[in-house]
């Protein structure tokens, strides 16, 4: 980050940290799931988490069913430090990726028509009595859900519509589901796959797995870690959990056999943090790796405007999909920042469902977008994006925040265009960043002879992205008049340190305007 007058504004960011011993839990629901009881869905839902419990060496077991999943870490985890928002940000960023990345793996003949989200938070369970009473709870509520939604769709497959079905089974319990099934469908409940009853659990287990053979031809075996996805009935239980030997050192053992648990006590657990009311909020997306992931990728040095505008496309489709609630984005690099109004109610202000819807779907706007502007570049892995909230109290201060990411990529451009002028020249990395080290980045450039200004502005300037207003069309709310304002969403590379462009824009940062 550069130094600037403007970086006073880092001290309103807040750390949300997980105290040790708590156990850190990462739990996630599709936004949009339309027909959950699909097997390809949830065997795809199985693979995304197979596929973070490959990366990320801290998780070590998930369980999902449905829309949902849940990721747990060893107790002694460090991951990010153990700050939620960069926990929940990154798997649920990785999650949306690998998701876009399989779907034609689980769906060949069924183009993505959307990109997928999912919205998450974070647990923090504070001894391991509490992590089997939310097991027994997630899987309680696997088996009520499931009966109710082979009920409901079978109902509308049947020629119901969405509303007559609901409005038929509500207020039925487990057993007038269970009866409605068999009478009405000629379905016994039992005899349905348990991906459907019992749901999937992902772990880490010791596996036998021959590593070579001798001159005679005998295996030589050894012991690794495996991921494994196993249906359990009861993945509360003691039988099951200790058996599991990986769990039983990273988590600890399950004492004795529970058969009831209160939701309530389950959900005191959670981090439910609401963002103060009247205030801006920002969230800022960061690439996880990025120096690492353009490299393999072939990104131009020290800009690549492929690489850009693809962050640009994906700005704007987070504009439009949350448009009531967005009204202004800053782009530079691997990082964009979305304003959200002061008076936002998005998601009840929660932040963890804000952070993680945001930077979910982002990423797998990126995925889905990637061939759009890189036809030539297969997509070698997956990226993934972290994320964090802020709050800022005034306009003013906003506007600060916006000054400081933009003196951020204007020095950052000055010393990349440096760095990679150097490095072209013949000098080794290192030696390029010996050079640079405590240079004035103005007067290097001039020696090594960059027409700075000549360079796209873009790469000097970041990206804004806004409504540009083309009609207004009174209307009242709560017996005041407001104004709804209508246009379309644009990138313009222009100086918002200065008062020029918020005096010509005035309806961006005006609090009693509606943006639709």
């Amino acid at each position: 980050m550069a130094n600037s007058k403007y970086e006073y504004v880092k001290c309103f960011e807040l750390e949300d940290e997980v105290m040790f011993p708590n156990i850190i839990l990462v739990c996630i629901n599709a936004c949009k799931l339309h027909k959950p009881y699909d097997v390809n869905i949830l065997k795809l839902m199985n693979s995304c988490a197979i596929a973070v419990l490959e990366e990320y060496a801290d998780s070590i077991l998930a369980y999902g069913f449905r829309d949902e999943y849940t990721f747990v870490f060893k107790k002694t985890s460090k991951f990010y430090e153990r700050r939620t928002s960069k926990v929940l940000s990154i798997i649920t960023s990785f999650f949306s990726s690998i998701f876009v990345s399989k779907w034609g793996e689980f769906f060949p003949q069924k183009e993505l028509q959307c990109p997928p989200s999912f919205y998450g938070k974070v647990m923090a369970c504070a001894s391991i009595e509490a992590l089997q009473a939310y097991f027994l709870w997630r899987q309680n509520i696997c088996h009520l859900n499931n009966l109710y939604d082979q009920c409901f769709w079978r109902l509308v497959e049947r020629g119901m519509n969405e509303k007559e079905a609901r409005d038929f089974i509500k207020g039925f319990d487990k057993s007038d589901l269970n009866n409605l099934l068999f009478d009405e469908f000629h379905v016994n409940y039992s005899t349905l796959e348990p991906i459907f009853r019992q749901g999937s659990c992902v772990l880490k287990t010791m596996a036998e797995d021959i590593v070579k053979y001798r001159d005679n031809g005998a295996p030589i075996k050894r012991h690794k870690r495996k991921i494994i996805t196993v249906h359990s009935k009861k993945i509360a239980s003691t039988r099951f959990w200790n058996q599991q030997t990986i769990l039983l050192k990273e988590l600890g053992g399950f004492v004795e056999e529970i058969n009831n648990v209160n939701p309530e006590y389950v959900r005191s657990f959670e981090f439910d943090a609401k963002l103060m009311p009247s205030t801006w909020i920002v969230v800022r997306l960061d690439g996880c790796h990025f120096h690492r992931f353009s490299e393999l990728h072939g990104f131009l040095k020290p800009n690549d405007d492929r690489a850009l505008n693809l962050m640009n496309s994906c700005a704007v489709a987070v504009f439009e999909e949350f448009q009531r609630d967005i009204v202004f984005a800053y782009g530079v690099s691997d990082e964009y920042s979305f304003i959200f109004k002061k008076t936002s109610n998005l998601y009840q202000r929660r932040a963890h469902k804000i952070i993680s819807a945001i930077v979910s779907f982002f990423t797998s706007t990126y995925v889905m977008r990637w061939k759009d502007f890189f036809p030539q570049c297969e997509l070698k892995y997956p990226p993934s994006f972290d994320g964090r909230v802020v709050c800022y109290p005034s306009t003013e201060i906003l506007r600060d925040y916006l000054s400081w990411r933009q003196v951020d990529c204007h020095i950052n451009n000055q010393y990349n265009s440096c760095f990679w002028k150097l490095v072209t020249s013949g000098k080794s990395k290192r030696e390029a960043q010996h050079s640079l080290k405590g240079a004035q980045l103005q007067k290097k450039i001039e020696e090594l002879g960059i027409d700075y200004n000549e360079l796209p502005v873009m790469f000097r300037q970041g990206s804004s992205v806004y409504r540009d207003m083309v009609d207004n069309v009174p209307i009242h709310q709560e017996n005041e008049e407001s104004s709804v304002r209508y246009g379309k969403v644009i990138v313009e590379y222009i100086d918002i340190i200065g008062s020029t462009f918020w005096s010509e824009h005035p309806y961006l940062l005006h609090e009693k305007v509606v943006l639709v």
